[in-house]
C-alpha cells in the first residue's frame, strides 16, 4: 500500500533545491550521453569538434559567439544542454533525427539577432539542444543564372560581398544589419534598403533546401508549394532546419547614391517628419529614406534621415527638391558610391572600410536590449509627436527606427507569402531600449518601453495591432511548454501574420503534426490532428554533401 501524500514527511526548501539541482543534472547527462552516442551512429567526421557541454572551457564562448541580446545571457536564464555544430547536411540530419528519437527539444540558430533568443535560450520547462549553422556558410553566385545559393549559417553581408565579387550591377534586398543570419532572417521576411524597388528578401527566394521532421531533405519541388509557402515569412523554428535558401538576383545601378541628414526639434524635425509620413510611402520606388529618432543631450531629439537612391545624385536631388523641399538636401549632404560601398554605408561602416569585413561576419551591436514593432496606416498627428519626443528625452538608451513601405511593397498582395503587411502601409516602427547592466536598469527599462508602446496604441495599426515577427516580442504571448493552443497562439499568430495565421497552422499541423519543431511563439498543430498523426521510425539515409548547382 502506497502511503498518503498527506503523511509524506514535507522537506525543507534547501533540499527540495538539491534534488532538483541532481534531477536537472542527471537529465542533462543523460541528453550528453543519449545524444552524442545517437550522433556517433553516423559516422560523422569531426566529431570532437562539433560538439560543446557546459563543462567544456570554450562552451560559453561558443555559446556567447552570436548572441546579440545578452538578456539571454543572463546566469538565471536556462541553457543549453549541448550546442552541436554541424559540417555538412547530414550532419543536421542525424541531430534532427537523434532529437526526435530521444524526445530532445531542439533550437536551431543561424547566427543572426534573435530579438528574443529563442535560438539559443529557452522559457519552456524542458531542457533542450542547439544545433548552430555557423559553420555552414558557402555562398555560390551565378550571375548568368541571375541566382546565388547561400547556406544558413552564412551572414547577409557575406552574401552581399560574394554578388559583389562577380558583379557590380547585382545586388539582393535583404537586410540593412550585415550581421544577420541568412537561414533565419529570409524565415521572418527580411527588409532592407530595397525593399520598396524589389520587396523583401522572402519575395525573392526561389528554392530552398531544408530538413524536416524526419530527418529529409526536401527541396522547393518535394516540400510542395504549401510548405514553400510557409517558411518564407512564417517565422523561423517552426517547420524544420533551413539549410540554405537560392535566391533570386535584382539589378543594381553602377552608381548609388546615399546620405544622411540630421535634424533636431529645434530644426523643425516634427514638421519634417509629419511631411515625411506623408511622402516616404510614395515616393520613387528607386529611393529609401528611413528616419532614426534618439534623445541628444537630455533635452531634445534628433532624427537621422538616412538613405539609399539606386541612382546618381542628380537624380536624387530631382526627386527631393520636388517631393521633399522641407529636408533642404543638397549635394554636398550625398555621396556616389557602388552598392556594395552602399551596403557598408547603411550599416554603418566608417567611410573608406574595405568591403572584406563583411566576411567577418560579426555584428556592432551587442547589448541588454528590448524591442518592439508597430506598422504605422495613418500619419501621426504634430501633438501625437509631441508626446511621443517628451517620452524618448525621459530615457537615454532609447531608440526609434520608423522605415518607410509603399512602393513594390504595396504592389506585393498581403497572401504572396506569409508576410502580411503590405498595401495601406506608410511605415514600421522599431522601438528599442538599451541599457548597459543586466540587474540595475533591466525592470526600469522594461517598463519604459512597455509605456511607451500603450502610449503609440492610438496611432497604430489596429485588428490587429500588427508586429514584425523577425523583431519577435514575447510580451504579445508565449508558450512555457511548447504546447501552445491555437487559441492562444493567435495573441501573437495574427498580429505577425495577419489572416494568413490560419494557413500557417493548417500547413503545421499537416507536416509536423507532433510540434517536435517548437518555441515560445512558433506555429501551433491543431491538436485533433496530433492523436491521429503517424510517426515514421528507423534509421534515416543520410545524404553526401551537396554540391549546388
Amino acid at each position: 500500500m502506497l502511503p498518503s501524500p498527506f503523511s509524506a514527511p514535507i522537506l525543507p526548501c534547501r533540499l527540495l533545491f538539491l534534488v532538483s539541482l541532481f534531477i536537472s543534472s542527471a537529465y542533462s547527462d543523460f541528453i550528453q550521453q543519449n545524444f552524442l552516442g545517437c550522433l556517433s551512429q553516423y559516422q560523422i567526421t569531426e566529431f570532437s569538434t562539433s560538439y560543446f557541454t557546459p563543462t567544456d572551457s570554450s562552451f560559453s564562448a561558443v555559446l556567447e559567439s552570436t548572441a546579440q541580446n545578452l538578456r539571454y545571457l543572463m546566469p538565471s536564464v536556462k541553457k543549453p544542454d549541448l550546442i552541436f555544430m554541424p559540417s555538412s547536411e547530414a550532419h543536421v540530419q542525424a541531430a534532427v533525427q537523434c532529437a526526435k528519437r530521444l524526445g530532445i527539444q531542439l533550437r536551431v540558430r543561424s547566427g543572426g539577432h534573435d530579438y528574443e533568443g529563442v535560438s539559443y535560450a529557452s522559457e519552456m520547462e524542458q531542457p533542450f539542444v542547439i544545433v548552430d549553422m555557423g559553420k555552414l556558410r558557402s555562398v555560390t553566385v551565378d550571375v548568368d543564372g541571375n541566382s546565388a545559393w547561400v547556406e544558413a549559417g552564412a551572414t547577409v553581408g557575406e552574401l552581399y560581398y560574394r554578388i559583389s565579387e562577380k558583379s557590380n550591377v547585382h545586388g539582393f534586398p535583404a537586410g540593412l544589419c550585415t550581421s544577420l543570419g541568412v537561414g533565419g532572417h529570409i524565415t521572418g521576411g527580411a527588409y532592407g534598403s530595397m525593399m520598396r524597388k524589389y520587396g523583401l528578401g522572402a519575395d525573392n527566394v526561389v528554392d530552398v533546401r531544408m530538413v524536416d521532421g524526419d530527418g529529409e531533405i526536401l527541396d522547393r519541388e518535394s516540400m510542395g508549394e504549401d510548405l514553400f509557402w510557409a517558411i518564407r515569412g512564417g517565422g523561423g523554428g517552426s517547420f524544420g532546419v533551413i539549410l540554405a535558401w537560392k535566391v533570386q538576383l535584382v539589378p543594381v545601378p553602377p552608381t548609388v547614391t546615399v546620405f544622411t541628414v540630421g535634424k533636431t526639434l529645434e530644426q523643425g524635425l516634427s514638421k519634417i517628419l509629419s511631411k515625411w509620413q506623408q511622402i516616404a510611402p510614395a515616393l520613387d520606388d528607386n529611393l529609401f529614406i528611413r528616419v532614426i529618432l534618439q534623445p541628444s543631450n537630455k533635452k531634445t531629439v534628433l532624427g537621422l534621415f538616412n538613405a539609399l537612391f539606386l541612382g546618381p545624385v542628380d537624380d536624387l536631388l530631382q526627386v527631393t527638391t520636388r517631393s521633399f523641399p522641407e529636408l533642404g538636401l543638397e549635394g554636398k549632404d550625398c555621396s556616389e558610391m557602388s552598392w556594395i560601398e552602399s551596403v557598408l554605408y547603411i550599416a554603418g561602416y566608417p567611410n573608406g572600410t574595405n568591403p572584406k569585413v563583411l566576411l567577418q561576419g560579426k555584428s556592432l551591436f551587442k547589448n541588454y536590449f528590448k524591442a518592439k514593432s508597430d506598422f504605422i496606416r495613418s500619419p501621426i498627428p504634430e501633438n501625437g509627436l509631441e508626446g511621443l519626443w517628451s517620452r524618448l528625452i525621459e530615457e537615454d538608451g532609447s531608440l526609434m527606427i520608423w522605415n518607410p513601405y509603399g512602393g513594390m511593397m504595396s504592389r506585393i498582395p498581403e497572401s504572396q507569402i506569409p508576410f502580411p503587411h503590405r498595401n495601406g502601409t506608410l511605415f514600421k516602427i522599431q522601438y528599442v531600449v538599451l541599457w548597459q547592466d543586466g540587474n540595475v536598469s533591466a525592470a526600469h527599462c522594461m517598463e519604459w518601453i512597455r509605456k511607451l508602446y500603450n502610449y503609440m496604441a492610438p496611432y497604430a495599426s489596429t485588428f490587429p495591432r500588427e508586429a514584425y515577427v523577425n523583431y519577435r516580442d514575447l510580451d504579445l504571448g508565449m508558450s512555457r511548454n511548447g504546447d501552445a493552443s491555437f487559441v492562444q497562439a493567435t495573441a501573437w499568430g495574427t498580429k505577425y501574420f495577419k489572416n494568413n495565421f490560419n494557413r500557417l497552422v493548417q500547413i503545421k499541423t499537416k507536416v509536423d503534426p507532433d510540434n517536435f519543431f517548437r518555441h515560445e511563439q512558433s506555429i501551433p498543430p491543431l491538436p485533433v490532428s496530433r492523436k491521429k498523426s503517424r510517426k515514421r521510425r528507423g534509421r534515416i539515409h543520410l545524404s553526401n554533401n551537396h554540391q549546388y548547382d
